[in-house]
């Protein structure tokens, strides 16, 4: 079994567009056309269990079309998607609530995207209590390529968000190890704390010793394989971590028993 953390799709209509405007930006290739049913080719030819759609609220006013969509695409053919919010919802509360409500598992922010630092208290205020309904937030993390500055969520300021949230289970996921290009900050003020760490767009741009060192330090029980497709290729994402000096039980960890249980699946499997 293999699931994918963390990805991406974009309507048919406008898929071949903003391929091409992404790539243009952030200087990245595609390795799916973007659409659902090209992850869903890509998941058939490598064998992923599950795709975990992380879809980006970019102002309030998506917020019902963005979540419609997640509804409607959950459930089917190992597709799980996550829903979205923007921190500049007033009333958030009662949002986060109908999130809950839709029978979605989880959120995806994008400071950089957003344009809201993660430790600002509006972004503070809707990872409480998302944690607080037992949603899993799913935060990017460290320097985005296609907007490289400022960066909106540095390790130093997910650590100062971390240490205002108040709940006695938060499911807290920052991607790309915890912030793309800048692993040596993640290794001072993420590693050890009560969050979790995917590896989307990271392997092969961090140097694999410093990614198994902070994922044996972090603990590999808080490492969930990712490759922010169709950015990453999942085969190519898979061959690189099978190499690496993971033990068979932390590989099995990363690969989709972390995912399992953060999803609350873990039970139904055993079933």
């Amino acid at each position: 079994m293999v699931i994918d953390f963390h990805t991406h799709v974009f309507p048919e209509r406008i898929a071949a567009k903003t391929i091409e405007r992404l790539s243009e930006v952030g200087q990245a290739k595609a390795f799916t056309d973007g659409t659902l049913s090209g992850l869903k080719k890509s998941m058939l030819e490598n064998n992923i269990t599950m795709s975990v759609v992380l879809p980006v609220v970019t102002k309030p006013s998506q917020f019902d079309g963005v979540n419609t969509y997640a509804v409607e695409i959950t459930g089917k053919d190992g597709i799980i998607s996550f829903g979205g919010i923007h921190p500049d919802t007033e009333d958030y509360r009662e949002k986060l609530k109908e999130i809950t409500n839709m029978g979605l598992l989880g959120i995806k922010l994008h400071p950089d995207y957003q344009e809201t630092f993660v430790d600002d208290p509006k972004m503070v205020r809707i990872i409480q209590y998302a944690s607080e309904l037992g949603l899993i937030v799913l935060i990017h993390a460290g320097v985005d390529i296609g907007f490289p500055d400022p960066v909106y969520c540095t390790p130093k300021r997910a650590a100062n968000m971390l240490n205002q949230i108040d709940c006695t289970c938060p499911k807290i996921v920052l991607a790309h190890i915890g912030g793309y290009e800048l692993w040596d900050e993640v290794e001072e003020d993420i590693v050890g704390r009560n969050v979790w760490l995917d590896i989307s767009f990271s392997l092969g741009k961090i140097d694999d010793e410093q990614f198994v060192r902070i994922a044996k330090n972090h603990g590999a029980d808080r490492i969930l394989f990712a490759t922010d497709s169709p950015w990453s290729g999942q085969k190519e994402t898979l061959e690189h971590l099978s190499k690496l000096a993971f033990t068979p039980e932390e590989l099995e960890r990363i690969l989709y028993i972390n995912a399992l249980e953060l999803l609350g699946l873990a039970r139904q499997e055993k079933a």
